[in-house]
């Protein structure tokens, strides 16, 4: 398995294999999934864009990551934007990059993949601060929640319904630049 580092341009060619794992790791319905395809084929336009894939050694696509820095206008922070104080939306949406997507293939979970792609897009970054919205689950049995503690997010928003979506979602944040691995 190797990480590679993708261009906007990379990421739209492969965007069948990006909506296919998206698919795959959310458990979405095809009409959903349909949608959520030119949403990502706009994101990659956006001012500090950055992305990453995990490819298998024959190139498939096992698992992949993107970003940008938020801003008004864009729907993701303008839900977040709405529900915080004003204290809170100074302190984490000044000058943020927003974890759009974050998503490994299920067979492929559980070795490290996932961690791999985050570390590489915070690493990779422009922000102060980077935020990420995930459904709510178990924190001990989620290897999302799992993944994000181990990264140092804490709770911005919790139990909160985005429109559209029936399902509750935290609102995740922490301090840029990511500290450099242990050696």
């Amino acid at each position: 398995m190797r990480l590679v580092r993708w261009t906007p341009d990379d990421l739209v060619r492969r965007l069948d294999d990006v909506v296919a794992v998206y698919g795959e790791a959310m458990g979405y319905r095809t009409d959903l999934l349909e949608a959520r395809r030119g949403y990502i084929a706009t994101h990659v336009r956006r001012p500090g864009f950055r992305a990453v894939a995990s490819l298998t050694s024959e190139g498939r696509l096992a698992g992949f990551g993107y970003g940008y820095l938020g801003g008004p206008g864009q729907w993701w922070h303008d839900q977040v934007y709405r529900a915080l104080d004003a204290p809170t939306r100074q302190r984490w949406l000044t000058h943020c990059f927003e974890v759009v997507e974050l998503h490994v293939r299920p067979p492929a979970q559980g070795h490290g993949l996932g961690a791999g792609q985050l570390r590489a897009l915070l690493t990779m970054a422009e922000g102060d601060t980077t935020l990420l919205s995930t459904p709510e689950a178990d924190e001990k049995t989620s290897r999302a929640w799992r993944l994000y503690r181990r990264f140092g997010f804490v709770d911005v928003l919790r139990d909160f319904h985005f429109p559209g979506d029936d399902r509750p979602f935290g609102v995740l944040g922490r301090d840029l630049p990511l500290d450099p691995p242990a050696s």
